[in-house]
């Protein structure tokens, strides 16, 4: 791994920035190059890709408290994890 690799986790953070066009092209390029050797980071693309055609756009203020914040403990839960 260099210092450009992008780490599974890193990925995970940036994928919002990704589908919506956001990065930087340097990024962007990290990102694609983790991509075409991480099975499961592409699965996690698609699943957020499937996600988001499920629900349509769907903003924070649309989510009901407490299942929101049962997400961000399941999200900070599975962050703190250990990812290649």
């Amino acid at each position: 791994m260099t210092a450009s690799d992008l780490t599974c986790r890193e990925l995970v953070e940036l994928i919002t920035d990704y589908l919506e066009g956001a990065l930087p092209a340097a990024e962007r390029d990290r990102f694609d190059a983790h991509l075409a050797g991480c099975h499961g980071c592409r699965a996690a693309l698609r699943q957020v890709r499937q996600t988001i055609r499920i629900t349509g756009r769907l903003t924070e203020d649309a989510l009901p408290e407490e299942p929101k914040q049962r997400l961000l403990r399941a999200f900070r839960a599975w962050k703190a994890e250990p990812h290649g």
